[in-house]
């Protein structure tokens, strides 16, 4: 955000208030949506960051379902691209993850994320969201 050589100036602002929008993203074609579980996840704590989802703008919705339940549990949005999931009741994968667009575009990884899932760890979808048709 600084110009080369008023970094330090920058740091000595204090807070600053800014605004932002998601710019759509041009991805190569083979470019697949990616989770990476987060470092801290645990069966208790489980944060996402959704990556390389291409042209529809925003992420307003992830959702995480463990295999062989039927319902779908709401993650919050932490910050940035990183969704999370806080549960008193251990979580058991393989969990499909569910993310949904401004669009009104949807979108269902099923069990992207396997059983034996590890903290700090990249697991790669075959779905692209520009792929996908318009509602």
């Amino acid at each position: 955000m600084a110009k080369e050589g008023k970094e330090e100036e920058l740091r000595k602002a204090g807070i600053i208030d800014m605004q932002f929008r998601r710019v759509r993203c041009k991805y190569p074609a083979d470019t697949k949506i990616t989770f990476h579980v987060e470092k801290g996840s645990n069966p208790n704590y489980f944060a996402l960051l959704v990556k390389y989802v291409a042209g529809d703008g925003d992420v307003v919705g992830v959702s995480l379902k463990e295999k062989g339940s039927d319902e779908w549990k709401d993650l919050k949005e932490s910050w940035g691209a990183i969704w999370r999931l806080d549960t008193p009741k251990p979580m058991k994968g393989p969990f499909s993850v569910r993310i949904s667009t401004e669009s009104g575009k949807e979108l269902v990884a099923d069990d992207i994320i396997p059983a034996d899932w590890k903290a700090d760890s990249v697991y790669k979808s075959d779905l692209q969201l520009s792929n996908l048709p318009t509602c």
